[in-house]
């Protein structure tokens, strides 16, 4: 080869995490509670094949896993300056929901939010030969957002 940069790269997509959120700002119905069934696609980045030829073994990710089913499944989601706060805390103390307290709970701020925990993991397991430079969070069949960011620490 030249002096050319490569690299090698996959996606790995996990799916149907049913949770509700609202956005209280919002001046039409996106300010009422409603839900979805939130999936997430990640993209990853290689300097070099592991020893088993994987960019990234997804057998590998069941931390990641674990993080968004935490959060997103079967979960109420609520920005943190949601002025019911109190309420939503009420009743997630009296079981009636499951609250996740989040900066911002639309799917850009998702995405973001992901795209950071993808990389947390890959960056510890994998000691910067790997990362997430892209993360994708849809709400449906119809909506998403991504985040795309290649860490400062993964350079090629």
């Amino acid at each position: 080869m030249s002096n050319q940069t490569t690299s090698f790269s996959c996606t790995k997509h996990f799916a149907d995490y049913p949770c509700c959120h609202r956005q209280w700002k919002h001046p039409g119905h996106c300010s009422f509670v409603h839900g979805y069934s939130r999936s997430f696609t990640f993209w990853f980045k290689a300097k070099a094949l592991d020893e088993y030829g994987f960019v990234v073994d997804f057998s590998s990710l069941h931390s990641l896993e674990k993080k968004l089913k935490g959060q997103f499944d079967h979960t109420f989601l609520a920005n943190q300056d949601d002025p019911l706060i109190a309420q939503w805390q009420k009743l997630h103390f009296e079981k009636a929901l499951d609250l996740r307290v989040m900066e911002n709970v639309g799917m850009e701020a998702t995405a973001k939010l992901v795209w950071e925990w993808a990389n947390l993991i890959l960056l510890e397991k994998d000691s910067g030969r790997t990362c997430c430079s892209k993360a994708k969070a849809s709400e449906n069949s119809f909506n998403s957002a991504s985040f795309e960011l290649i860490p400062d620490w993964f350079k090629l």
